[in-house]
Parts: C-alpha cells; structure tokens; sequence
C-alpha cells in the first residue's frame, strides 16, 4: 500500500495513522519452497541465515520506500509507525517482519538493470512460509485502516489448503547455463583504475578504496532464480542467501558469506571480513594459501583497518568487543575473518546501526566520503544493490543484515554479476584482477554448473 507524498511514495502507515497490521499464522507440513515462490508473483522474498530462519514471502502487505539522503530516517519513521499497532496471534519466531534493503549510493537511479528497485525497498509479506526449529509455519498479513481479523484468518485457511498438493522437496533442476559474458571493465582500463587509486593513496587523502567491476552473463536458458539459490545453498551452506524481487522485471539474488549487522535485546553482532585467497586443489595446497592469508603484510593492514573502523563506528553506542581472528573457509575462496559483539546502553533500531556500519570499508573504503567519492568517479556502472545492506527487521527494531555481495541481479536471460577488491597503497593490479575473478565463481557456477 502506498500513497502519494511531495517528496516521493511512502507506506501507508504514514497515510493512515489509525491502521493496524494483522497476522495469522498456522503450523504446515514441510513442503517446497521452490514450489512457493513458483506459484506466487512479485514482489517475491527469500531470506535464509546460517543460523537463523528460512523464510520465502510473497505479495505486499505493506511496502516502505525512501531515497536520498534521509532514507534511513524516513524508514525509521515509516517503520515506527507502520508496527505502532500489531495484531498478531503467532509464535515470536514467525512475527510480522519487512525485508527488503538499500542501494549502496543515496542518490541511485532506477535503471537497467536496477528497473524497480528504489534507493530503499522494504516489504511486510501477504502471504509467507517459515522455517523454523519447531517446523514450518504459514503467515498471512494485512494492514489498513480498516483490516478484519476474522478476515485475515479466513485468508489463511484458505492458503493454507492452496499448499495441499506441493510437494515436500522439489528437484533444483538444471542450471540455465552461460551462453556468453561481457566486461564493464577490460584488463587494461582496471589497471588505469588501480593505479590511479594508489597514485592518490600515496598523496594522501584515500587509505583505502574498494573498486568492483560487473560482468554481465547471457544464458541459454531462462533463469529459475528459486533453483539458484538451492544450488548455492549446497555449495555455500554457510552463508546468507535471498531474493528481493520487487517486481517481474528484475531480481536481486545472491550468497554473502557476509553479517553486516545483527540486533536482538541491545546486543549487536558484527563482522569484518577482509582479505582473501583461493582455495587450494589439495590440502596442502589449501594450507599454503592459507598460511599465505595469514602472513600477508598487505591484508593483514586491509583487514585491521576493518576492524578498527566497525570499532570505532559501535564505541559510542555501548561496550564493544573484538574476537581473535580466525579465517573463513568457503567452497572457492577462504577469508580472514574477525567477529565483533557489542551491548548497547540504549534501545535503538536496526536501521540505524545499519546506517552507522554502512559502506564498511571491506566494501567502501577510507576515509568514506573521499572512498564513495573516488568510486563514482572510477567505476563505469551504477553498483545498484550490490555491495549494500539487505535484510529484515521487526517491530521491536531487531533484525538482520548481510552484505549484498557474491550477488547478481537477473533481467530475463541476463545476469549482471558484481565483485570487487580493496586498494591499498602496496596493491598490484594483476594480483587484484585474479581475486576478483575468483569472486564471480559462487554465482557463475551456480548458472554452469552441469
């Protein structure tokens, strides 16, 4: 629901001061959530966390857009009043919840291949599945002035018998395949950039900056972005997975090994992951790369910034504390990683420490007005969502978010992949140009993969 603003859509929590938000829910069997998302149109949802829940969602009970430089204020204002009144008889674990995201820069556009995705997009899902550690539960939400409850629960006995014939598991099917891939930027044109970056890291004013390419995959068949993500789910069990598909023109899907971000009861859970290497054809090898992570000069420097950064961003908001660090190891690439808590001495909303953390620098760079400044200057695409904040929150402000990259966004039988590496002043462009190729694989195979 949306209404008309000066300034640009908004919910309708801030047209109607006097609507409720209305869930039910109910316990159903296990069943597909491919099958899910197949039968349902956008805007379409799937959020998955290592430790977390699995939820898929459908149609919008409620949607919240902002952009400019005030969006994280106008979601939280939005957001505040969108849940000032929850009638919701479920369990806490299936409560009522937006997902959605961020464009990494304020002022994005919508253009290709970003049509329908806003600078901020978040959704309360109509209809949803749950999977949780009790089962799995259907949710369906309205919200309105003039919502009735008994309503909402006939919806949800009448979706509830529209699952009766899905399937509990459904094959993951064949990958598309990749016809064909095209660079934004060619081999030459990167070291131009790279070289350039150091050249003004050596002056002085930039310590750091994380400059991405995107390569763009034609497929040889049309993309089922549900099966993607399955199959990035055996590969990368580990890590995040979702879809933001607002509407039937694009979707946004991907695998972040990443946590930008974690909120429940003023207790903060962060990460800095930085610095990274393949992963070796045999263990041996494996241990070698693996000990050249960890006795790199160069990344052990790139991934302290990261850490001192997220440190000093959480510092006024409550006590914070860094672990030792250790390395990620994942299917293609292993990564150093260093988790980072904190207890904040106040109540605040997700949002805004989602506001505080972004772009960390294993994304942006440092300073980060003068990093964003040099990656719009440089960079030859508009990054969109990649590399931005995507995720959920709830009506209490906790929720969660991961770093939207390992990512791609599908337009018919293209998919424009995104990746990355950070800049520092002893950065050789050939060793940078290997890395980022090698964060393509997750994606990429997941459309060849036979």
């Amino acid at each position: 629901m949306t209404s008309s603003h000066p300034e640009g859509p908004i919910s309708a929590a801030q047209a109607r001061t006097e609507a409720v938000l209305v869930s039910r829910a109910c316990e159903v069997p296990e069943l597909s959530y491919r099958t899910f998302l197949a039968r349902h149109d956008p805007p379409r949802i799937h959020w998955a966390a290592p430790a977390g829940p699995e939820i898929v969602g459908a149609g919008a009970a409620a949607r919240l857009t902002a952009s400019g430089p005030d969006r994280f204020d106008r979601l939280r204002s939005d957001a505040d009043r969108l849940f000032s009144d929850v009638d919701a008889e479920l369990p806490a674990s299936v409560r009522p919840r937006a997902f959605g995201g961020f464009a990494f820069d304020e002022d994005h556009g919508d253009s290709p291949p970003w049509e329908g995705f806003p600078a901020a997009e978040f959704v309360v899902p109509r209809i949803q599945l749950t999977r949780t550690d009790d089962g799995t539960w259907l949710t369906v939400s309205e919200y309105g002035a003039e919502v009735d409850a008994a309503a909402v629960t006939t919806e949800l006995e009448r979706a509830r018998e529209s699952l009766s014939d899905y399937p509990e598991m459904q094959p993951s099917g064949r990958p598309p395949g990749v016809a064909a891939t095209r660079r934004t930027t060619s081999r030459r044109e990167w070291t131009r950039q790279v070289d350039a970056a150091t050249a003004r890291i050596d002056a002085g004013d930039l310590r750091k900056v994380v400059l991405a390419q995107a390569l763009e995959a034609d497929l040889e068949a049309p993309i089922e972005i549900p099966d993607v993500l399955e199959r990035l789910r055996r590969t990368y069990p580990d890590c995040y997975r979702f879809l933001i598909e607002p509407t039937a023109t694009a979707g946004f899907f991907g695998a972040p090994p990443e946590r930008l971000v974690s909120l429940r009861d003023r207790t903060v859970r962060t990460e800095a992951l930085a610095g990274s290497v393949a992963r070796g054809e045999s263990p041996e090898e494996d241990h070698e790369l693996m000990a050249s992570l960890l006795e790199s000069g160069k990344l052990e420097r790139e991934h302290g910034v990261v850490v001192d950064t997220i440190r000093e961003q959480l510092a006024p908001l409550g006590e914070v504390s860094v672990e030792d660090r250790t390395v990620r190891k994942l299917a293609t690439i292993q990564h150093l990683r260093t988790p980072i808590t904190a207890r904040l001495a106040s109540d605040e909303h997700v949002l805004s420490l989602v506001e505080a953390l972004h772009p960390t620098p294993a994304v942006g760079g440092l300073p980060p007005e003068t990093a964003l400044e040099t990656i719009r200057e440089t960079e030859t695409f508009d990054r969109g969502w990649y590399a931005a904040p995507v995720g959920w929150f709830d009506a209490a402000g906790d929720g969660e978010f991961a770093v939207a990259i390992r990512s791609g966004v599908a337009s018919g039988r293209t998919v424009a992949l995104f990746a990355g590496n950070g800049i520092v002043a002893d950065s050789d462009p050939d060793e940078e140009w290997e890395e980022v190729q090698l964060k393509y694989r997750p994606i990429l195979d997941a459309l060849s993969q036979r």
